[in-house]
């Protein structure tokens, strides 16, 4: 039938959001559904489906609604229209879950409200009602009008052979309702209106998600980081989890900021960038840290404020409603030097640093946001930006260990699995063992090496134009082979250096020598095999050529660390004092980054510019090696090997630097007639230049201890002069003359 609309006879009308007809109409809609309820009557009405109720008030002809219905629906009063019985096209239109906008329609007042009561006084007043998307409802509540605008709308699960809601939640998630009925059974979920009228407290710990339900930080492109970002959701996450009213019964604020920092290439970066996507919140706002510098006064400042105004607009308005914005700082020590440090004359790196503290926990601090900085020189921020309120979440993003490799490993090679492009010889698990401190970015460079070596194979380099057989094209086991000689680790091992100390191999000469191999070894061992050892520290010292270096690094190889890096005063040729200090003390930080590193400083004595004529030396460098010396990785799980080398063991005693050693060794000269043999025999097996009488004479005229590198040396220039005939004792020992040797 069509109907005229007017308004409600009467204002109190409104709040049971019914619409209202004659009698007379009201029982013809009733008849007019087969099997229709005359208690309970629902018409549709343009888009909306309504409770409709009878009052003699209502002329014949005529439809009352209510004024906030007739705006939704933009309709004017004596307008006639299409009035008709509602009939269910489905059995179950019962809501599960309502979710609705909560507003005042007095707009210059303000209330906050509990969700559970308001929820039960709705489940009251609304029991029966059928609501529509976009439908508004009023509710008198304690004497103030609320205006209640139906968003979405998630159908009901009803039990099987009962009509009454399961209590276990179900895994299947319904599609929205275009409209539905309340009952006593729906869940109420509430949002405050955008102009912060209304506040709206939540105590129901299932309230708030902040999280997707469907992410997965592998399909992110993330790996090897579980332990981290356990820590991360513990200390930045858990506690948005919960509703506002229990963080304000507990009386924390979130934490407000965190710095991921570490190595490059282990997946700062990527974590930031990727965090944004598993969360219920703002579009991250990615600033790279230079970005912010501007040449024009006061603009770098205004840049930082800009960052922040969104996130302090919607918090006025929303107070603890609001949403959360994060904003995710790139290189963050660009930015945000220790202040005083720069030399420049305008101050703006002060001046960034104190807009940044003022914006993140000054006086009008804000609840609603999240900072995520990075940086690889943690040492470098100022400190008043890592104090709690801060930037007080520190996560240290290292180098990935075994298990991490094998996923960082399967995240990069899962396409070339998926399309059948990887061949079946390829172990991932192999690979990880022998990608010893490989970052992230390190692992997809192998990747794309090993790759590149496929592709290679499959090409004709004289005619390229030939057609490929794209068919062939798998990466197997020999192309990893070949890629890991090409990609190295940034903090791995310098192979050239410990092979070029050892190129002439370890010859065992005698028994002192081999007892301090031997404890070389053994405390290697130590370091590798006890928890409780993280740090050892080995001084060899002796006279020049006693094979100290050699000794050291032999070692090293044979422990097999992933990370051996090797000091040698070669390297530090026209550094400064404090350069060289610097440099050093970034060896042994990047060693703390391994969970098993060796240092060998190798002549030492000359690592601090010492010389007889004084003596003279550099007390910096001296004092820079006694500190890191005895200096312990700090992080569990790490463990370092320190050895070290001099031919001045009376200078460090006395300079208090050999003490800094926990062990002391002395590596011996060779000595004997015996000892010589042994060396000189054992170049003979490679040579076949030293005739077995001649190595006898040689033996029995030298009558003093001689190092291994310098008998070594003079063997060598004597095999030169007699070439091609055999090593004469003679001209050994005049070449042993040659080189000082009296």
């Amino acid at each position: 039938m069509r109907l005229a609309v007017q308004n409600l006879p009467s204002n109190d009308l409104s709040y049971t959001n019914c619409v209202y007809v004659h009698p007379d109409d009201y029982s013809q809609l009733v008849s007019s559904v087969r099997g229709g309820d005359p208690q309970c009557l629902r018409v549709n009405l343009k888009t909306c489906v309504i409770n409709c109720r009878s009052d003699n008030r209502v002329q014949q002809g005529e439809i009352g609604v209510n004024r906030m219905v007739r705006g939704h629906l933009r309709l004017a009063t004596k307008d006639e229209q299409e009035v008709t019985a509602y009939v269910a096209a489905r059995d179950n239109i019962l809501v599960g879950v309502g979710n609705f906008q909560v507003d005042l329609f007095t707009k210059s007042e303000k209330l906050v409200i509990e969700d559970t009561e308001l929820e039960d006084e709705l489940k009251q007043s609304l029991n029966g009602h059928v609501v529509t998307i976009g439908q508004p409802i009023i509710i008198n509540w304690q004497k103030k009008i609320l205006v209640l605008t139906t968003g979405e709308l998630q159908q009901l699960d009803v039990g099987i052979g009962e009509n009454k809601a399961l209590n276990k939640p179900q895994s299947r998630r319904h599609a929205p309702m275009h409209h539905g009925m309340l009952t006593d059974g729906t869940e109420y979920t509430f949002r405050a209106d955008g102009e912060g009228r209304v506040r709206i407290n939540s105590r129901r710990a299932t309230a708030r998600s902040i999280f997707r339900p469907d992410f997965n930080f592998e399909e992110l492109g993330i790996g090897g980081l579980d332990k981290e970002f356990a820590n991360i959701f513990r200390r930045a996450f858990a506690s948005r989890v919960f509703p506002p009213a229990i963080i304000e019964d507990l009386g924390i604020n979130h934490v407000k900021g965190m710095l991921l920092y570490g190595p490059p290439g282990t997946g700062k970066t990527l974590i930031a960038r990727q965090i944004g996507q598993c969360l219920r919140a703002r579009e991250p706002k990615i600033v790279n840290g230079p970005e912010v510098l501007n040449k024009y006064v006061g603009q770098s400042e205004e840049n930082i404020r800009n960052l922040f105004k969104e996130a302090e607009d919607e918090y006025k308005k929303l107070g603890e409603g609001s949403q959360l914005h994060i904003i995710i700082f790139d290189e963050i020590d660009a930015i945000c030097k220790t202040r005083g440090s720069t030399r420049d004359s305008t101050g703006v790196s002060d001046s960034i640093v104190n807009q940044l503290l003022s914006k993140i926990d000054g006086v009008d601090a804000l609840n609603n946001i999240l900072l995520i900085g990075m940086t690889n020189r943690f040492d470098m921020l100022d400190e008043a930006l890592l104090r709690p309120g801060r930037l007080e979440v520190h996560v240290e993003i290292g180098l990935p260990d075994e298990n991490g490799r094998v996923q960082i490993l399967n995240i990069h090679t899962k396409r070339m699995r998926d399309s059948n492009r990887l061949e079946n010889d390829v172990s991932l698990q192999e690979l990880a063992t022998r990608t010893k401190n490989f970052s992230g970015a390190e692992i997809e460079g192998l990747v794309r090496s090993a790759t590149s070596w496929a592709f290679n194979r499959n090409i004709n380099v004289q005619d390229l134009t030939k057609p490929k057989d794209v068919q062939n094209i798998k990466v197997g086991q020999a192309d990893f082979d070949l890629a890991l000689n090409e990609v190295k680790p940034a903090f791995g091992v310098q192979e050239d250096e410990f092979e070029g100390c050892v190129s002439g191999g370890i010859i065992d000469y005698g028994q002192d020598f081999k007892r301090v191999e031997q404890t070389c070894h053994t405390l290697a061992d130590q370091v590798k095999n006890s928890e409780s050892t993280t740090l050892m520290s080995i001084l060899l010292e002796g006279p020049t050529g006693a094979g100290k270096t050699a000794l050291a690094a032999h070692t090293a190889r044979n422990a097999a660390f992933p990370f051996m890096k090797f000091v040698s005063p070669e390297n530090y040729v026209g550094y400064s004092e404090a350069s060289r200090c610097a440099a050093i003390a970034k060896v042994f930080d990047d060693a703390y980054k391994s969970s098993l590193s060796i240092i060998v400083l190798d002549n030492i004595e000359r690592l601090i510019d010492f010389v007889n004529i004084g003596p003279r030396f550099s007390n910096t460098v001296l004092q820079a090696l006694m500190v890191l010396i005895k200096r312990a990785p700090k992080k569990e799980g790490r463990r370092l090997l320190v050895i070290g080398t001099t031919s001045h063991i009376e200078f460090l005693q006395s300079a208090g630097l050999a003490e800094c050693f926990q062990v002391n060794l002395s590596v011996p000269m060779v000595s004997s007639p015996q000892e010589i043999k042994t060396v000189l025999d054992q170049r003979h097996k490679e040579k076949r230049d030293f005739p077995e009488q001649e190595v006898q004479k040689v033996c029995q005229s030298i009558r003093s201890p001689i190092g291994i590198k310098q008998l070594l040396l003079v063997t060598e220039m004597a095999a030169e002069f007699c070439r091609p005939d055999p090593i004469k004792c003679s001209k050994f020992l005049e070449c042993l003359t040659d080189c000082g040797f009296t």
